[in-house]
This record gives structure tokens, C-alpha cells and sequence, in this order.
């Protein structure tokens, strides 16, 4: 996807300010006829009117106040970039150029594919440029910001302190300009673009796939994207809006960072084979688990450290797994070809327990249950797909509760 012109979205934004391209001529030091041109060169790349032309000046229309809307925050997002780098010239005596210099979006995708990528021609080769032209990028917006923004390993080029920082907010203004183009199509009352969503295991096997159904069915022109990293992964990519939002069991985490929405409580269960020698009884005790394996989530994640609180809590020693592992398939043929025993949600092998393959048998852990929910970046402007799925979501977590 081509990304918008951001010297063309920056003039648009100070002719919105000034209410005119004369008036706006001189804030930019540019000739009219050259702010006249960038704007029309936006409202053609967007298909549509931004401004109504009139004589007391330009008014912005519609569409023109959803695109500022972002425009604004990408100024923002750029504006402390350059306020930072401020901060360290009055250490360093570097030199930091204007704020308008940092309009440039090729640049800003270069430092973003680099600092994921750590090399160069691999940049290169996704932008479908030279490795050189990269490189100036680079050492271009190095340039106007006085300082290093990577620095070369053994294991390539590695963001600085002051580029982990910068990038972060580098990406975030990519987000922002990758959804105008989706304000727009909503204003027509046509929901598209790409919604990227966090997915926790506790998410997968019926909230997302239900609500996915349900929003493609109203607005078949989205197209949906799902991660199923580590949280720690997950939470870094709703830093930088790279992921619009995560959503299953909700994490203890900073008020000033995210905001979190629950939808349902989920208990776990201890899940084993139906013909597992545990499954005819009534009533199990703790003792009657003992000699048989376990295959469990890797250790430090929330439901590992919850079965080993209860465990504790009954003075007993936590069970040692035979398996580790993350993946629900592996896991799920385990149980079903073995007398292996798992603490899981129902939820997550409900197909397996309702054909009758697995059963939850009766054994009650209190202090087990998690809740399930949404999590977004605080103060994020969600497109209108990640809105619309986030409705469905809601919809669908309600059911289950």
C-alpha cells in the first residue's frame, strides 16, 4: 500500500489553520501556486473535497476534518520527536532542524523497517530501493535530528537509546497515516482497510473466530490480520500502533498506558482423554492426580503461575510437567492419544470436549479463573474497522458471559 504524502498532508493542515493558501504561503515560505498544488495533489491521492472554497477563505469539509483530525496527531507524535531531540542537543550542541523536515514518510519507513529488520538490504528490498538510497535515508534524518539513530553489531544495525524511542513513535505516525484513506471510505458508509488484532490464546477458539464471522459478513471490504505472539511482543505492537488492539485474558498493567475492557470471567478446568482412568469418577482428589503426566504451559505465563498458587495453597508441590508448550495442536493430541492431564479454559478445547475426545473432570480450583477482555492504547484513534470488529467482539463476549 502507498502511503500519503506527509509535506503534502503538513501543508494541508496549516491552510486549514489559516483558513487560506495565501495566508498559509507564508508560514510555509512557499509560493501559493505551490500550496495550491500540494493540496489539490492530496485531495486527488484521497478522491475526494477537503476544502470548500469560498470567498472568506477555505473551510474544510467532512472529510477535510477527519484528515486533520490525523494530521494533528502525527504533528503531535513528530513534535515530541523533535522536542527530544532538542532535549539532547543542549548536552550534545548537535543541530535539529524544524519540525517540517520531519515530513518525509519514506524516511520514517526506512527507520521503522530497520529497526525490526536490522538489515539494510532487506529494507532495501521491501521498499524496492537501492541499499544506498536507504542508507541516505537514514543518515538524511540523522542529520536533521543530530543524532545517531543506529548503530552497527555483529548482528546488524540496532536502534540507539534515542531511536528506540523515536521509532516507537515513527511507527505510530505510519498507523496514523495508513488509516485516512479508511476515515474517508467510513464517511461514504464504506468500512475497509486492515484491522491487526493481539490474539491471546483464551481468544482464539471462539471469541475472534465469531466476531470475525460477524463483522466480514456486514463489511465484507475488511480485511482482518491476527498475532499470536507472546504478550510481551503483543503489548509492544499496541505501543507503536502496529497492532490496533489485543484482546483475551487481561494482564496487570499501567493505567497511563493501556486501557483495558473486560467482557467475561473464564475458569480453567482439569482436562484429560474421556477414557483416561480418572474419567468415571465422581469426586477427584487432589492425592488421586498423583502419578499421572502433565503437559502444561511453559512457565511465568498467568495460568502456569495461577496452578502454582493453588498448588501451594494446598501445601502441595506444583505438578512437573513432562511437556511445555504453547501450541494448542500438540497439546490437544497429547491428551487425546495419552493418560496426560492439562489445567486449560474449556473454552479453548470446547470442539475436543463436546465430539466427546476430551472431558473436564470434576475437580474444582478455586482462584482459577481469569478475566477476558480488550486492551487498546490509551488515547489510540481507532479505525473504522477495528471499531466495527471491537463492537462484534463486545456482542460476542457478552453471549459468553
Amino acid at each position: 500500500m502507498n502511503l500519503l504524502n506527509l509535506r503534502h498532508l503538513h501543508v494541508f493542515n496549516v491552510v486549514a489553520t489559516t483558513g487560506g493558501v495565501r495566508r498559509s504561503s507564508d508560514t510555509l515560505l512557499r509560493a501559493s501556486s505551490a500550496v495550491a498544488r500540494s493540496v489539490a495533489a492530496l485531495e486527488e491521492s484521497l478522491a475526494v473535497q477537503l476544502f470548500e472554497r469560498k470567498g472568506r477563505g477555505m473551510l474544510l469539509t467532512a472529510a477535510g476534518e477527519a484528515v486533520r483530525l490525523r494530521v494533528n496527531r502525527i504533528e503531535d507524535e513528530l513534535r515530541e520527536v523533535r522536542d527530544d531531540a532538542l532535549r539532547l542537543r543542549d548536552r550534545s550542541g548537535s543541530q535539529v532542524a524544524g519540525l517540517d523536515a520531519l515530513f518525509n514518510e519514506r524516511r520514517l519507513q526506512a527507520t521503522v523497517m530497520l529497526a525490526e529488520t536490522h538489515h539494510m538490504p532487506s529494507v532495501a528490498r521491501l521498499m524496492s530501493v537501492s541499499p544506498s538510497a536507504v542508507s541516505q535515508a537514514i543518515s538524511a534524518l540523522e542529520g536533521l535530528l543530530g543524532q545517531a539513530l543506529f548503530f552497527r553489531t555483529a548482528h546488524g544495525m540496532l536502534p540507539t537509546d534515542a531511536g528506540r524511542r523515536w521509532t516507537e513513535r515513527f511507527e505510530r505516525t505510519l498507523s496514523e497515516l495508513r488509516h485516512i484513506p479508511a476515515d474517508i471510505a467510513a464517511l461514504a458508509g464504506i468500512v475497509q482497510g486492515t484491522v491487526t488484532i493481539g490474539a491471546l490464546p483464551l481468544a482464539r477458539s471462539q471469541l475472534l473466530p465469531r466476531a470475525i464471522a460477524a463483522v466480514l459478513a456486514k463489511h465484507p471490504g475488511l480485511q482482518i490480520r491476527s498475532l499470536e505472539s507472546p504478550y510481551e511482543e503483543l503489548s509492544a505492537g499496541l505501543m507503536s500502533g502496529r497492532i490496533d488492539f489485543i484482546v483475551g485474558a487481561l494482564r496487570a498493567f499501567s493505567g497511563d498506558t493501556f486501557v483495558s475492557t473486560p467482557l467475561f470471567s473464564d475458569q480453567a478446568a482439569l482436562i484429560t482423554r474421556s477414557g483416561h482412568p480418572l474419567a468415571t469418577r465422581k469426586k477427584i482428589a487432589l492425592a488421586d492426580l498423583a502419578g499421572y503426566p502433565w503437559v502444561l504451559s511453559r512457565a511465568g505465563t498467568p495460568l502456569r503461575e495461577l496452578l502454582e498458587q493453588f498448588f501451594h495453597a494446598q501445601g502441595m508441590t506444583p505438578p512437573w510437567p513432562a511437556v511445555e508448550t504453547g501450541d494448542l495442536a500438540l497439546l490437544r493430541g497429547l491428551l487425546i492419544s495419552s493418560d496426560m492431564l492439562t489445567v486449560l479454559s474449556a473454552h479453548q478445547l470446547r470442539h475436543e470436549i463436546n465430539s466427546g475426545q476430551l472431558i473436564a473432570l470434576p475437580f474444582k480450583m478455586p482462584g482459577m479463573g481469569r478475566s477476558i477482555g480488550t486492551m487498546l492504547r490509551k488515547g489510540a484513534q481507532l479505525s473504522p474497522g477495528a471499531k466495527a470488529l471491537l463492537t462484534e467482539i463486545d456482542i460476542v463476549g457478552a453471549s459468553l458471559a
